[in-house]
């Protein structure tokens, strides 16, 4: 027990700062039967084991893992619980019309304090605190972009209260990061300790007499049947909820693309080093490069950094050893001191990373189809926190035939259309990363809005 504990202690600062028990569960012990079964103890699996047991007490709800409850993204992501769906308002307009595209958008504000305080009713203490995020302009390719965002999201009918633009002065009131110009700000996300509360809704669903398994790996899924490598689990509803480990899968291994951040902590900073930096509403922070990184201030006062870089592994292969990466983590770094320059000596204490699954089309999507009694959710691109709460709940209407506001929102039941086979699959996604690293890289050298950037959005989507 030992040796097994230790070792998820040691996946990440998250995984480490938790009062949490890692000793296993119990595997799947043979053959079972149940009313609904959920592959994955991530934060889609659990949202939905949570919500169907106190929708109906009386339903029998077994979710299975291969590693333990929050081993994979609910576990090691960077702590944001934002509003941001992978797919555009205007992507998903085009899917079923504008005030279907801004009732997804809705849905997702309500989904980060619906995180809050399902949080707060079920007793678990992860660190939240809702301060939102800045989103820094530090060129003037990057300040155009901060001012076309708000000028796009005023189409929408976004005001002033859901996106603010901000000048130099403004934003330094927040934080105080090297040559910012300016910066966008939305109140719509909090900060959480991931881990802490990937945990406690494990515990709270046990309470509600749900049933989880773990160290029992799944290898495929059929119709009303789970088969793993411990028995087979049948049942009326089967829920895929395994994000970027779906490729493991049988006959899934191009539904969604595997791809890898990774991410820095520092140790505990002083209180002067704060005051400088600012950040004290812990708010979330990025900047509008096209290569994706965030931060934030955590609840012991370090500071926590992650991006895009690692590349795509070929045939969808998921890393779990992450020590092979050192260029991109001092990458990480380097970014860190860029934007803080007094924290060139601040000592880097964790390095981790893990797999977050992205759709061909870049559209999450939930659904549950009748017939085959298989349901799914998925392809959150790096913004699964809040969009997992969201999938949760709309499951548990679409399980119980519950018709909501929720099932109507135009992500449910969408099919995004398979990857490409490889080598096609591997090219694709390493070149849309590329281009992204070559379109800043452009950028930090013109100061002008990058000509590779239009190319990338071509290669992404």
């Amino acid at each position: 027990m030992g040796c097994a504990l230790s070792r998820y202690a040691r996946l990440s600062l998250w995984h480490e700062t938790t009062d949490t028990d890692w000793t296993p569960r119990a595997a799947l012990p043979g053959d079972t039967k149940a009313d609904v079964a959920i592959v994955g103890a991530g934060y889609t699996g659990l949202w939905t084991a949570l919500y169907l047991a106190a929708a109906d007490p009386g339903l029998r709800i077994v979710v299975v893992d291969a590693e333990v409850a929050g081993y994979g993204a609910s576990g090691r992501n960077g702590g944001w619980c934002s509003a941001l769906f992978p797919a555009s308002t205007a992507t998903l307009a085009g899917l079923a019309g504008r005030d279907a595209a801004l009732a997804q958008h809705q849905a997702m504000r309500a989904s980060v304090d619906e995180v809050i305080d399902a949080a707060a009713r079920e007793g678990i203490d992860a660190d939240i605190a809702k301060g939102g995020t800045i989103d820094l302009a530090r060129s003037e390719a990057q300040w155009a972009r901060a001012q076309a965002a708000v000028a796009d999201a005023r189409t929408w009918d976004c005001g002033e209260d859901e996106l603010a633009l901000l000048d130099r002065k403004a934003t330094e009131s927040l934080v105080r990061a090297r040559g910012a110009l300016g910066a966008t700000y939305t109140p719509d996300c909090a900060v959480v300790h991931p881990a802490k509360l990937v945990r406690g809704l494990a515990d709270a669903v046990e309470q509600r007499g749900v049933t989880i398994h773990e160290l029992t790996r799944v290898r495929s899924i059929e119709p009303h049947t789970l088969h793993t490598d411990r028995g087979t689990v049948r049942a009326d509803v089967v829920v895929r909820a395994t994000e970027g480990y779906t490729s493991s899968l049988a006959g899934h291994r191009r539904t969604l693309a595997p791809v890898h951040s990774l991410v820095v902590a520092t140790a505990a900073l002083r209180a002067e080093q704060w005051d400088e930096i600012g950040l004290r509403r812990r708010e979330t922070f990025t900047d509008h490069r096209h290569l994706i990184v965030y931060g934030q201030r955590t609840a012991d006062d370090r500071l926590v950094f992650g991006g895009r870089g690692a590349p795509y592994r070929y045939g969808s292969r998921i890393l779990t050893d992450f020590s092979g990466q050192a260029s991109v983590f001092e990458h990480l770094r380097a970014a860190v001191v860029d934007l803080f320059p007094s924290m060139h000596d601040v000592k880097i204490t964790h390095r981790w990373g893990g797999a977050l699954g992205i759709a061909r089309d870049w559209c999450a999507s939930v659904g549950l189809d009748r017939d085959t009694g298989l349901g799914w959710a998925g392809g959150y691109v790096g913004d699964g926190v809040s969009t997992a709460n969201l999938a949760g709940r709309t499951l548990t209407d679409l399980i119980l035939a519950r018709e909501t506001a929720l099932t109507g929102l135009p992500w449910v039941g969408h099919r995004s259309r398979q990857w490409e086979p490889e080598p096609l699959r591997w090219t694709g996604v390493n070149l849309g990363l590329r281009a992204a690293a070559a379109a800043d890289a452009e950028e930090r050298l013109t100061r002008r809005p990058s000509v590779v950037a239009r190319a990338l959005n071509r290669v992404v989507h």
